[in-house]
């Protein structure tokens, strides 16, 4: 099956890290991709090494000359190009169209998903636009998780991997990850973070900007030191999350594959202005912290309503409780079908 996926970068490295991973994913499986983009140069060291089966096209500035494939998708809304639709309407059959959606675990998402949008206007009249919505519940479309990756995180070195990144950890240091938005909470919990042997490692960016500017020349604080990141290939980011005892991510996909890490993270929501990251939040910690003991739910809640801005301490709970939910947690969600399997079953149907 061929399939045309489309994608606008709306936030930094989320819209485009989901979008490659879910077109390397398909083409990994025997399907042909072409992703079609409007600014590509994330992927210059994000996935230098292309994927076999996935051709990065620019997006489209008018009509362009090519039949469009057997699935159209495009990703959290972004609407391809008018032409390309009204070619999708020409075309018999016509492809499957779907909108692939932002990852939520609010209630909504297991009623939305899988439902038909007639579109009755515009040069895509007639067509049927389908609702895609990923997420952590089988009534939903699931997460991107790649065939091995389980496996290849259980068969994984972190110590050879820091080694070849020429990072030594010291004994008795905990390893932390950063990559984060612009986040006033980052002080506070530098300050949580120096009151145990820790060595941090910050992604460029956000992350490494506000920690050289909090730690100053030294790049320390108590018995916290911080080292600073170049960037890093997805796989290379998947290494780093297998590599910590905490990972604090952001974002759509570090936020997934910090789940497929089964190890402690703390996710800083996309900040909305409406507030709306807050309900997105909410509904992940309610799911997410189901299960666990009453004391220890509450702490990890403070902890994440504080990073990202509401009323809550930054106090670490002990990790080894922690790393023990987060693996049981990761269990839960590999007994559901992964995304790109479930959208293969979609096309497949619908077609």
């Amino acid at each position: 099956m061929k399939w045309d996926l489309f994608c606008r970068v709306v936030d930094n490295f989320g819209d485009v890290g989901v979008c490659w991973r879910l077109a390397a994913d398909l083409a990994a499986r025997g399907e042909r991709v072409r992703l079609w983009i409007d600014d590509a140069s994330a992927l210059a060291w994000m996935a230098p090494q292309g994927a076999s089966g996935v051709e990065v096209r620019a997006w489209p500035q008018g009509d362009v000359d090519v039949e469009p494939f057997d699935v159209v998708v495009e990703t959290f809304g972004c609407d391809p190009p008018a032409p390309f639709v009204a070619r999708m309407a020409a075309r018999r059959p016509a492809p499957l169209w779907i909108n692939l959606e932002y990852l939520s675990a609010e209630p909504y998402v297991e009623r939305s998903h899988g439902l038909p949008s007639p579109q009755s206007s515009g040069p895509g009249a007639g067509l049927l636009k389908w609702f895609f919505y990923p997420g952590f519940t089988a009534y939903t479309g699931g997460l991107i998780r790649e065939p091995g990756l389980l496996q290849r995180r259980q068969a994984f070195d972190a110590a050879e991997w820091l080694k070849s990144r020429r990072i030594v950890r010291r004994p008795g240091e905990r390893v932390v990850s950063l990559f984060c938005y612009e986040n006033p909470a980052l002080p506070a919990l530098l300050d949580a973070l120096a009151g145990a042997p820790t060595l941090l490692l910050a992604t460029v960016g956000h992350a490494s900007r506000q920690v050289a500017a909090e730690l100053g020349a030294s790049m320390s604080r108590g018995t916290l030191r911080a080292v600073t990141l170049p960037y890093l290939t997805q796989f290379d980011f998947d290494h780093l999350l297998w590599s910590a005892d905490l990972n604090l991510v952001r974002g759509e996909d570090s936020f997934v594959r910090a789940q497929w890490a089964g190890l402690p993270f703390l996710w800083h929501a996309y900040p909305q202005h409406d507030g709306a990251h807050q309900a997105k939040l909410d509904a992940f910690l309610t799911r997410h912290l189901e299960g666990a003991s009453v004391d220890w739910a509450q702490r990890c809640r403070a902890l994440w309503l504080g990073w990202n801005g509401a009323s809550g301490a930054l106090q670490l709970p002990p990790l080894e409780p922690w790393r023990v939910h987060c693996q049981a947690w990761r269990d839960k969600l590999a007994a559901h079908q992964d995304l790109g399997t479930q959208l293969l079953s979609f096309a497949r149907e619908k077609s």
